[in-house]
């Protein structure tokens, strides 16, 4: 599958529409994010049944900013409409291949249970 570009029409759909979405922010001056580059597409080919999407930070400024991200490139993963993982920093193929094994292989049932867990300490008066 073609690497999708997103933007602040479509992220929020997209993230919900794949099961399993990566997305890649990045910029045309920032030399890390030229390097990981072919890393991201050549993952987005190798796995055709995964959705990769990236996102320009230069033209989608607000996307950026919501997305709190502060460092590019950041890659973020999205496991049916979660957010299962954020770093910046480009990463080497084997690491890349690891991340995305471990997202195939994440137990979703437990994700929504351990969010769940602590979405309830997070409320003020709860004790958890």
């Amino acid at each position: 599958m073609p690497t999708l570009e997103l933007t602040g029409e479509n992220f929020e759909s997209s993230v919900s529409e794949h099961d399993v979405l990566f997305v890649d922010f990045w910029a045309s001056w920032c030399g890390p994010c030229r390097q990981f580059a072919p890393t991201y597409e050549a993952a987005s080919e190798a796995h055709p049944d995964l959705a990769f999407g990236s996102v320009n930070t230069e033209e989608q400024h607000a996307l950026a900013a919501a997305a709190q991200v502060t460092s590019i490139p950041t890659l973020m993963a999205f496991r049916e409409g979660v957010l299962v993982f954020s770093q910046p920093g480009a990463l080497p193929p084997a690491a890349l291949d690891q991340l995305i094994a471990a997202v195939r292989d994440l137990d979703m049932d437990d994700v929504r249970r351990q969010l769940a867990q602590q979405q309830q300490s997070d409320q003020p008066g709860q004790q958890g």
